[in-house]
Protein backbone atom coordinates (compact mmCIF):
# COMPACT_ATOMS: atom_id res chain seq x y z
CA UNK A 1 0.00 0.00 0.00
CA UNK A 2 2.93 2.14 0.03
CA UNK A 3 2.19 3.55 -3.72
CA UNK A 4 -1.38 3.93 -2.98
CA UNK A 5 -3.19 6.60 -1.46
CA UNK A 6 -4.32 4.48 1.56
CA UNK A 7 -5.32 1.49 2.71
CA UNK A 8 -9.16 0.08 1.72
CA UNK A 9 -11.52 -0.65 4.55
CA UNK A 10 -14.29 -3.12 4.01
CA UNK A 11 -16.73 -0.49 2.44
CA UNK A 12 -13.70 0.82 0.08
CA UNK A 13 -12.87 -2.85 -0.42
CA UNK A 14 -16.74 -3.77 -1.76
CA UNK A 15 -16.91 -1.05 -3.57
CA UNK A 16 -13.90 -1.82 -5.56
CA UNK A 17 -15.06 -5.36 -5.99
CA UNK A 18 -18.19 -4.07 -7.25
CA UNK A 19 -16.68 -2.12 -10.17
CA UNK A 20 -14.28 -5.10 -11.35
CA UNK A 21 -17.57 -7.45 -11.92
CA UNK A 22 -19.34 -4.34 -13.54
CA UNK A 23 -16.11 -4.05 -15.78
CA UNK A 24 -16.82 -7.52 -16.45
CA UNK A 25 -19.75 -7.14 -17.45
CA UNK A 26 -19.68 -4.10 -19.54
CA UNK A 27 -16.19 -4.72 -21.01
CA UNK A 28 -15.75 -8.33 -20.82
CA UNK A 29 -12.08 -7.46 -18.74
CA UNK A 30 -11.35 -7.25 -15.59
CA UNK A 31 -8.84 -7.50 -12.75
CA UNK A 32 -8.45 -11.68 -12.07
CA UNK A 33 -8.04 -12.98 -8.87
CA UNK A 34 -4.71 -14.27 -8.07
CA UNK A 35 -4.37 -18.02 -6.33
CA UNK A 36 -1.14 -20.16 -5.78
CA UNK A 37 -2.20 -23.62 -6.42
CA UNK A 38 -1.88 -26.01 -3.65
CA UNK A 39 -0.94 -22.29 -1.28
CA UNK A 40 -3.61 -20.04 -0.73
CA UNK A 41 -7.03 -19.00 -2.59
CA UNK A 42 -6.29 -15.68 -3.22
CA UNK A 43 -2.67 -13.87 -3.55
CA UNK A 44 -4.57 -10.69 -5.12
CA UNK A 45 -5.58 -9.13 -8.41
CA UNK A 46 -3.73 -8.86 -11.97
CA UNK A 47 -5.76 -7.73 -15.61
CA UNK A 48 -6.84 -5.59 -17.20
CA UNK A 49 -9.33 -2.10 -16.87
CA UNK A 50 -10.04 0.95 -18.44
CA UNK A 51 -8.87 3.82 -16.26
CA UNK A 52 -11.58 5.85 -14.55
CA UNK A 53 -10.28 9.42 -15.20
CA UNK A 54 -9.40 11.78 -17.94
CA UNK A 55 -5.89 11.73 -18.99
CA UNK A 56 -3.83 12.59 -22.64
CA UNK A 57 -3.38 8.96 -23.00
CA UNK A 58 -7.28 8.24 -22.57
CA UNK A 59 -8.90 6.33 -23.06
CA UNK A 60 -7.24 3.42 -23.10
CA UNK A 61 -6.51 0.04 -21.41
CA UNK A 62 -4.57 -0.45 -18.92
CA UNK A 63 -2.49 -3.41 -17.00
CA UNK A 64 -2.36 -3.40 -13.68
CA UNK A 65 -1.85 -5.89 -10.63
CA UNK A 66 -1.65 -6.40 -6.56
CA UNK A 67 -0.59 -8.41 -4.67
CA UNK A 68 -0.37 -9.32 -0.89
CA UNK A 69 3.67 -8.65 -0.01
CA UNK A 70 4.71 -12.12 1.04
CA UNK A 71 3.78 -13.16 -2.65
CA UNK A 72 6.31 -10.42 -4.18
CA UNK A 73 9.41 -11.40 -6.45
CA UNK A 74 8.65 -14.97 -6.67
CA UNK A 75 6.98 -14.14 -9.96
CA UNK A 76 3.52 -14.35 -9.94
CA UNK A 77 2.92 -10.60 -10.90
CA UNK A 78 5.15 -11.30 -14.09
CA UNK A 79 3.35 -14.77 -15.35
CA UNK A 80 -0.01 -13.33 -14.36
CA UNK A 81 0.65 -9.80 -16.45
CA UNK A 82 1.77 -12.14 -19.30
CA UNK A 83 -1.31 -13.79 -19.49
CA UNK A 84 -3.06 -10.76 -19.44
CA UNK A 85 -1.37 -9.10 -22.32
CA UNK A 86 -1.91 -12.20 -24.58
CA UNK A 87 -5.25 -11.87 -23.81
CA UNK A 88 -5.55 -8.07 -24.21
CA UNK A 89 -3.71 -8.64 -28.20
CA UNK A 90 -5.23 -12.46 -29.17
CA UNK A 91 -8.68 -11.82 -27.93
CA UNK A 92 -9.53 -8.40 -27.27
CA UNK A 93 -7.44 -8.08 -30.61
CA UNK A 94 -6.25 -4.34 -28.76
CA UNK A 95 -3.66 -2.15 -30.20
CA UNK A 96 -1.82 -1.35 -27.19
CA UNK A 97 -1.98 -1.80 -23.41
CA UNK A 98 -0.57 1.10 -20.55
CA UNK A 99 0.24 0.95 -17.32
CA UNK A 100 1.23 3.61 -14.95
CA UNK A 101 2.53 3.76 -11.09
CA UNK A 102 4.52 6.65 -8.99
CA UNK A 103 8.62 6.52 -10.37
CA UNK A 104 9.95 4.90 -6.38
CA UNK A 105 7.70 2.00 -7.13
CA UNK A 106 10.57 0.28 -8.96
CA UNK A 107 8.89 -3.71 -8.00
CA UNK A 108 6.01 -2.63 -10.34
CA UNK A 109 8.30 -1.00 -12.65
CA UNK A 110 10.32 -4.09 -12.96
CA UNK A 111 7.45 -5.92 -13.75
CA UNK A 112 6.26 -3.66 -16.48
CA UNK A 113 9.64 -4.56 -17.92
CA UNK A 114 9.97 -7.69 -17.70
CA UNK A 115 6.74 -7.90 -19.87
CA UNK A 116 8.08 -6.17 -22.31
CA UNK A 117 6.64 -2.26 -21.87
CA UNK A 118 8.58 0.60 -22.29
CA UNK A 119 9.01 3.68 -20.82
CA UNK A 120 7.31 7.01 -22.32
CA UNK A 121 8.96 9.66 -20.02
CA UNK A 122 7.00 12.08 -22.39
CA UNK A 123 4.07 10.92 -21.08
CA UNK A 124 4.51 10.72 -17.63
CA UNK A 125 1.87 12.84 -15.57
CA UNK A 126 0.14 14.37 -12.60
CA UNK A 127 -2.76 11.68 -11.34
CA UNK A 128 -5.82 13.71 -11.66
CA UNK A 129 -7.68 11.94 -8.79
CA UNK A 130 -4.64 13.07 -6.90
CA UNK A 131 -4.30 16.89 -5.46
CA UNK A 132 -1.48 19.18 -6.67
CA UNK A 133 1.11 18.56 -3.80
CA UNK A 134 0.46 14.64 -2.59
CA UNK A 135 3.58 12.54 -2.68
CA UNK A 136 1.93 9.88 -5.00
CA UNK A 137 0.51 12.66 -7.78
CA UNK A 138 3.42 12.07 -9.97
CA UNK A 139 3.22 8.96 -12.49
CA UNK A 140 5.32 7.25 -15.04
CA UNK A 141 3.55 5.82 -18.20
CA UNK A 142 4.76 2.57 -19.93
CA UNK A 143 3.22 1.36 -23.54
CA UNK A 144 3.07 -1.89 -25.09
CA UNK A 145 2.32 -2.37 -28.36
CA UNK A 146 0.25 -5.36 -30.27
CA UNK A 147 3.47 -7.68 -31.73
CA UNK A 148 3.46 -7.73 -35.70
Amino acid sequence: MAYLPRPLDRAASDALAARIAAQFEQRGFGFWAVEVQGATAFIGFVGLSVPGFQAPFTPCVEIGWRLARAWWGAGYATEAAQAALRFGFESLRLDGIVSFTVPENFHSRRVMERIGMVHAPAEDFDHPLLPPGHRLRRHVLYRISRPA
